[in-house]
């Protein structure tokens, strides 16, 4: 069973990358609401002229929207994790009950599963922990 101080702990780490995450989601929303192009060079437009600039472009719009889609996820993961804390169940399998060891928190903060049921359901459904940061901030 996890202390109070290993709770307030784990709370702090949680809230910090949750600033961290939101703060990374601003940034990348901020650079995707620019939209394909590029500074207009005294077009009319500001879209690339060359289709491998304009390639470029949209590649790097799709990795701006892939990014923020795994930094949303990794916030909520983390406002979850803090929602587990106020309820009183953080450290449990949300699948089995059984007590997540620390060693697999202090890797992911934010995880839901035990190493076994977290193995089950990646092998039977494909539900990876979500990737992101893995250990201290």
């Amino acid at each position: 069973m996890l202390t109070r101080q290993q709770i307030d702990a784990f709370k702090a780490r949680l809230q910090e990358l949750a600033r961290r995450h939101d703060a990374g989601l601003a940034s990348l929303r901020d650079e995707t609401a620019h939209g394909v192009g590029g500074d207009s060079g005294g077009s009319l437009s500001d879209a690339p002229h060359h289709e491998a600039d304009l390639g470029t472009a949209h590649h790097e719009e799709e990795v701006g929207l892939l990014l923020m889609q795994t930094q949303e996820r990794l916030l909520a993961e983390c406002n979850a994790a803090l929602a587990r804390i106020t309820a009183g169940t953080y450290g449990l399998c949300e699948r089995c009950s059984a007590e997540i060891p620390v060693s697999r928190l202090d890797a992911f903060p934010y995880a839901r599963y035990c190493v076994h049921c977290a193995e089950e359901l990646e092998r039977t459904q494909g539900l990876p922990e979500p990737a992101g940061e893995p250990g201290r901030p």
